[in-house]
């Protein structure tokens, strides 16, 4: 086992935190004991140091590979300069990777530069093995002239071999080729090597040298990817099963010789959902329905036959599936219909057996997966070729994958059968999509956790411990919990006891009323910049209309929106001083973006903001409670409380980011009160973290301006007299 001092040279700074220093203590000690890691740690103590040095040190001890990944873009910076700090003490071959359409410099699809990348690496061997030939008949011609026997001979077997390949590479060359990468081959990449590894490059770095040399950064990257300590990239190259594998590929290690760190872990869930679900366009079959016309083959017959019944079952399922009006709403988002049933296979799957007439479906399905696959080669050999100028996709293959996956998986536990539609900007036209949408994605990560070696998983917002365990699918992994190790005089959490805010009396005036006037004071008590989250931007607009009309508030009042270029608001607020900003809890600011020191100093949930109820949300609980029908309100609890809860205290969590900073946090609704004991599953109190109950005093609305002012003024921070309460 590694000692402190050990994993400690990978630390960039003169000294941990306290609370740092016993965290890489036991992750080392899990990671000694191969064992996975749950780490929750408060926002701004530093987690992905915590993380990242004692795993690097054991990765380094014992021949792995460190991959660190995140689905935040601000995040994916920190990693990048934590890993240049570290490289100033530890020597450390580190890549920051990202997708190939963030890269390219031709800007083509990705079955189009596979495409491209084959057909120039066998041009450049046609070439490699010409100049061979070339040197073998210089060589056979000096045998001439010497009078060896056979060299003629010889010779013109040479010679004919590089007539051959002189059409092949003719061919080639009035194929599609990439000019980037046949650079690459052709070229000495030493000193791009060199440039990579002197310092931790961003993506942007590297496609900015590339192009310069009209080299292709991505392939040169996945090159130099090979035996590297640390990784930086996004959830997908992870998450998604075909990439995780290509990926492993690329960095020349087994899954097992690989330790992987997640941050903002409580987002895996989401994001492991979003990867697993499956969709199917109406768009899509009418394309394979055109393919399947010209196409010159005994299988079109039966793949169109599949394929037409299950388009027209698609749009008589969504046609009926309209409630009064219901059409007239659907715009350029997709908008769901309900069309799966408690007792029986859902609406789409009727109305496809109902309408399909064939030999049987399993077999003319597999027929139409078939050609598809045909029809695929036949795309991939016309854009090697030349023959075509881009590399089509096959549509018949893409809807019999669907189709099968469809009729095979569509009635198994967590998968719920949807059907959307939108309509079409040019035409004005609805169409619509079905979808198998994946409610428990535990399938997706637990296999993940299985095969790499070990996993460090940490967030703000990890808690409870048990059920990130049966919902990621993680056996027995090490958890470890610590809170802000701040000192407490200089922060204050108050859960003010406000009308709860159920969805059916937010639109009551007297509650309004005396929300805002909680706002109200929270903004004129406020020396600086105080950030509000709502449940949704609706909310959100509804009250910064309302305080930006009172007289007593002089605050610049902010709005943020889903239409909105959120990093420009931010920049904005943070720079004005003296702003309120009004945000939905479920859009970006809530997570991921810290406002340290004066960018805020008071931060507010307003309400309880459980995420917006649908039938996809109804689903993942309707799953959860089948699938741990052993525990009660299984459904509620891992689908609704927790993750509300988590977002709660993600929010509360971008103020407060340092030792130095102050600040108060308010929860605006009286579910977070002493009294929620007595609203049942609706009550919220109980559902956070012992220590982070332990801290919530309760206020009442009138009161909260003497609360805050009694705060601020004892830390002397207002700028000159204190306001009136």
């Amino acid at each position: 086992m590694s000692t402190t001092g050990e994993y400690e040279r990978f630390f960039p700074y003169e000294e941990p935190y306290p609370n740092q220093r016993s965290a890489m203590e036991e992750i080392a000690a899990a990671l000694d004991d191969e064992c996975d890691v749950l780490l929750e740690g408060a926002p701004g103590t530093g987690k992905t140091l915590s993380s990242l040095v004692p795993a690097l040190d054991y990765a380094r001890r014992t021949d792995k590979t460190v991959v660190i990944t995140t689905n935040v873009h601000q995040q994916m910076r920190q990693f990048v300069e934590d890993a240049r700090a570290i490289t100033r003490e530890e020597p450390l071959r580190a890549v920051v990777f990202k997708g190939k359409s963030s890269m390219c410099h031709i800007d083509v699809e990705y079955q189009e530069c596979q495409t491209l990348r084959d057909t120039t690496r066998t041009l450049v061997e046609k070439e490699e093995e010409r100049a061979e030939l070339s040197e073998q008949a210089e060589a056979l011609l000096d045998r001439i002239r010497e009078g060896a026997d056979g060299a003629g001979e010889a010779r013109r077997a040479v010679t004919d071999e590089l007539d051959e390949i002189d059409s092949e590479l003719e061919d080639l060359r009035d194929g599609n080729v990439c000019e980037h990468y046949y650079n690459n081959l052709t070229g000495s990449n030493d000193e791009f090597f060199e440039w990579l590894f002197d310092d931790v490059r961003t993506p942007e770095e590297i496609y900015e040298y590339a192009h310069e040399r009209t080299l292709c950064g991505y392939e040169l990257l996945k090159e130099g990817m090979e035996a590297v300590d640390l990784v930086v990239c996004n959830y997908h190259h992870l998450l998604d099963p075909n990439i995780r594998e290509q990926f492993f590929r690329w960095l020349g290690r087994e899954p097992e010789e690989v330790v992987t760190v997640f941050d903002e872990a409580h987002n895996i869930e989401s994001a492991a959902r979003d990867h697993a679900s499956r969709t199917l366009t109406e768009n899509t079959l009418e394309e394979a329905l055109a393919e399947l016309e010209d196409a010159d083959d005994s299988r079109a017959a039966p793949a169109e036959n599949v394929l037409s019944a299950f388009l027209g079952a698609l749009r008589e399922t969504y046609d009926d599936a309209f409630g009064f009006g219901e059409r007239e709403q659907v715009g350029d988002d997709w908008y769901d219909l309900s069309i799966a049933n408690a007792d029986r296979r859902d609406d789409l799957t009727l109305s496809f057996l109902g309408r399909y007439e064939g030999r049987g479906i399993d077999a003319e399905v597999d027929l139409a997966l078939q050609l598809g696959r045909a029809l695929d080669r036949e795309y991939e050999e016309a854009y090697r070729e030349g023959e075509a100028t881009t590399r089509s996709e096959c549509q018949t293959l893409q809807a019999a994958e669907f189709v099968a996956a469809w009729m095979a998986d569509g009635a198994k536990l967590g998968q719920h059968p949807m059907c959307s539609v939108r309509r079409d900007a040019g035409t004005d036209e609805i169409y619509g999509r079905a979808e198998l949408y994946t409610c428990i994605p535990r399938e997706v990560t637990e296999a993940l956790f299985e095969e790499v070696h070990a996993s460090i998983l940490m967030s703000a917002t990890l808690r409870p411990f048990d059920v990130a365990e049966d919902v990621l699918g993680l056996s027995d992994p090490a958890t470890m919990a610590y809170g802000l190790e701040y000192p407490e005089e200089r922060r204050r959490t108050l859960a003010v006891e406000a009308p709860a805010l159920f969805s059916s009396e937010r639109n009551d005036p007297e509650t309004q009323s005396a929300v805002a006037d909680v706002l109200a004071d929270a903004t004129r008590f406020t020396p600086g910049n105080a950030l509000f989250f709502f449940p949704s931007y609706a909310e959100a607009e509804r009250y910064r209309d309302r305080l930006r009309s009172r007289e007593d508030v002089t605050t610049r009042v902010l709005l943020d929106g889903s239409d909105v270029d959120t990093e420009s608001l931010r920049r904005e607020f943070v720079g004005s001083g003296d702003a309120a900003l009004f945000t939905s809890l479920w859009g970006t600011l809530a997570e991921g973006v810290s406002f340290d020191g004066d960018d805020a100093r008071t931060v507010a949930v307003v309400g309880v903001p459980y995420p917006h109820l649908s039938e996809r949300m109804e689903a993942i609980q309707d799953a959860y409670d089948r699938a741990y029908d052993d525990r009660e309100s299984a459904g509620w609890r891992y689908a609704v409380e927790i993750p509300t809860i988590r977002k709660t205290r993600q929010a509360l969590g971008r103020v407060i980011r340092s030792p130095e900073d102050f600040g108060v946090r308010l929860l605006v609704d009286k579910r977070y009160t002493q009294q929620s004991a007595d609203m049942g599953k609706y009550g919220v109190r109980d559902s956070f973290p012992p220590e982070e109950r332990a801290e919530l005093l309760d206020v009442a609305p009138e009161k909260l301006k003497f609360a805050m002012l009694n705060f601020y003024a004892d830390l002397n921070v207002y700028d000159g007299e204190p306001p009136a309460p």
